[in-house]
């Protein structure tokens, strides 16, 4: 299905664009460009980190004008390649697009491992993880702003995938069999984008006693993200909760899958159910309680949302 088309692959520092991106080419024989490494070049030669390169991007045109002509042309010029870029996908609309995710810390433990320079340079996680977030926003109201293209908005990609947990060629071999129509066809022809997320990552929204009777023996011959119907993803303010599915989600977290996949019902102020939007549905329906129990049951942890912090958590033993 995709075997013509070129591939954008985004994501924000840290989410593994340049491991996928290099695997992607090695695996499909296709020249890779990374605008990263001409932005960090770009950087180098005027004496500023990545984030005052940013910075200073708002307020002169010049920079995004070179690296955006530059895209466009190769867009224009009908060459299949790979490309690396946070904005690729705005400029390739028949490419496929491919957008990656993680989990913010593990995105700043992964920056703060490589070697500093110039450009990248964080003394702490904290630090690490405060100047990931201002760049990812600095680069989102460019583009807004420029282009008034969000790269947050899940449906202008065709595969929305976390590598929080997922080894790297498990990632790269999830998005080939994506690329070539053995993953997700479907739903990738009919109402993309595919999710392929971390289940430990995904937020419940019904009782944990909704899945009495299940045991580990239920999901212990399941073969992978595969063998499992899609499950109906929720996204608000960077969480993806279920809709539909937590029997499926029980069973890909109790199968020790890294990964397991779904589709995109809502996001934000997108209508769910009963009248309600994505981030009303998430904020009446993810208690402390449901996630506490859900927890116990799983051996995963999630991050309390802030309207959750006023349930009474209930006693365990």
């Amino acid at each position: 299905m995709g075997n013509q088309r070129s591939i954008t692959v985004n994501g924000d520092l840290g989410s593994g664009k340049s491991t996928v991106s290099v695997g992607l080419s090695e695996r499909l024989h296709l020249r890779r460009i990374s605008v990263g490494d001409l932005y960090r070049e770009m950087a180098r030669e005027r004496g500023m980190t990545a984030l005052q390169l940013n910075l200073h991007a708002e307020l002169d045109d010049v920079i995004d004008g070179t690296v955006d002509s530059m895209q466009r042309e190769i867009a224009e010029s009908g060459q299949r390649v790979i490309m690396d870029s946070r904005l690729a996908w705005f400029f390739f609309t028949e490419g496929f697009k491919i957008h990656l995710i993680t989990d913010p810390t593990v995105a700043a433990r992964r920056v703060l491992g490589r070697p500093a320079n110039e450009v990248e340079n964080y003394a702490t996680l904290e630090e690490a993880k405060d100047q990931l977030r201002s760049r990812s926003e600095s680069e989102r109201q460019r583009f807004l702003t420029r282009y008034h293209a969000d790269k947050h908005a899940l449906r202008n990609y065709d595969l929305v995938l976390d590598t929080t947990r997922a080894r790297p060629e498990e990632v790269v071999e999830m998005a080939v069999a994506a690329v070539e129509g053995r993953l997700g066809a479907e739903i990738l022809a009919g109402s993309p984008p595919l999710l392929l997320l971390d289940p430990a990552r995904i937020y419940p929204t019904g009782d944990i006693g909704a899945l009495r009777g299940m045991s580990d023996d239920d999901a212990a011959g399941l073969a992978g993200p595969d063998a499992l119907e899609p499950i109906s993803i929720g996204y608000a303010d960077s969480r993806f909760f279920v809709v539909d599915g937590h029997r499926r989600l029980s069973a890909a977290l109790r199968a020790g899958f890294r990964l397991v996949a779904g589709t995109l019902l809502a996001q934000d102020n997108d209508p769910v159910v009963g009248g309600l939007t994505a981030r009303e549905f998430f904020a009446s329906t993810v208690t402390m309680s449901k996630v506490y129990d859900w927890q116990e049951a799983h051996g995963t942890e999630l991050e309390m949302p802030a309207h959750a912090l006023g349930d009474p958590a209930p006693a365990h033993n």
